[in-house]
């Protein structure tokens, strides 16, 4: 690889909406210490990429021309000698700081990257960063276990299904908040589905009377003010979707913990079969504008993924 090679990204050179983004040809990223090199096979595309590319959130470096997307996988073609990564093993990771996901060849930072293992596929493991990840953060910080009730609000999203399937297995009893379209992945995930729309408020009322449930968010706004004042202790919410008002309503944001151990953990429950991973659509690089526009409607079912 020479400093002159280009490479192909799918992304944006400001800041707007739908129409700044495309494919454009950019010099291949250079390693640089305490990073790792890959070829894509998988990127994950999550709510959080419209808003870096809008400019709603701005806490994420960007670097113009910027890659779409957060999480990655792909067989490393380059690493810091330091981060123990060699050439052609399978990893996956979080995008290093100012570089996105969605480009031929992208740069992880190695600190938050971790080895693909057998039996668990790219597209798979694309999804842990982001919204699985940040499930089982929550969940964490929530403490859930057996005997609990966990209220997840927008629970046939990335990172809804996979609180409802991470709860689940902690032994909860979880209630899950979506459309009536979602009923089939919701149950079929393990939960208790409540119908999003008038009156979820007193279908959850109904279900846990004593209000003594926690709650993760993916949805915010009146949804989440409406179940905090359900709740006999508000602060058990964590909230993906608004953590300011979370903290206004007695309850917190997700305190993420983007670390390879993590990353590791997750990957070998994938690998066991004690965690599932719910993928709704996959599209190509080339079709990636698709991808994008599938989270933007807001109406899809698990993960979106795009392949190298």
């Amino acid at each position: 690889m020479t400093p002159t090679e280009q490479i192909r990204i799918f992304g944006f050179t400001r800041y707007g909406g739908a129409e700044v983004q495309r494919h454009l040809t950019v010099p291949a990223p250079q390693l640089r210490p305490g990073t790792v090199l890959i070829r894509l096979r998988a990127a994950g595309v999550n709510p959080g990429d419209v808003k870096v590319r809008n400019g709603e959130n701005r806490r994420f470096p960007v670097e113009f021309p910027m890659a779409m997307g957060r999480e990655a996988a792909g067989t490393v073609l380059a690493a810091d000698p330091a981060s123990g990564f060699r050439p052609g093993e399978p990893v996956f990771g979080s995008c290093a700081a100012g570089t996105g996901a969605l480009g031929e060849q992208t740069l992880l930072d190695a600190a938050q990257t971790a080895r693909v293992p057998h039996g668990v596929g790219a597209e798979q493991a694309a999804c842990i960063p982001v919204a699985i990840g940040t499930a089982w953060d929550a969940l964490g910080e929530l403490r859930v276990g057996s005997g609990d009730t966990l209220v997840v609000l927008g629970a046939g999203g990335g990172v809804g299904s996979h609180a409802v399937i991470l709860g689940c297995h902690l032994g909860a009893r979880v209630l899950g908040v979506a459309s009536g379209a979602k009923h089939d992945l919701v149950t079929g995930l393990g939960a208790e589905h409540v119908s999003a729309g008038q009156g979820w408020d007193g279908a959850v009322k109904n279900l846990v009377p004593h209000g003594g449930f926690a709650v993760i968010d993916t949805v915010g706004a009146d949804t989440l003010r409406t179940a905090a004042a359900l709740m006999r202790s508000p602060e058990r919410i964590r909230s993906a979707a608004d953590p300011a008002l979370a903290r206004r309503l007695g309850g917190s944001g997700i305190t993420r913990h983007r670390t390879t151990a993590v990353y590791g953990r997750l990957a070998q429950m994938l690998a066991l079969g004690t965690l599932r991973c719910v993928i709704d659509t996959v599209r190509s690089f080339e079709d990636a504008a698709s991808a994008v526009a599938t989270i933007e409607t807001g109406h899809g079912a698990g993960r979106t993924v795009v392949t190298g």
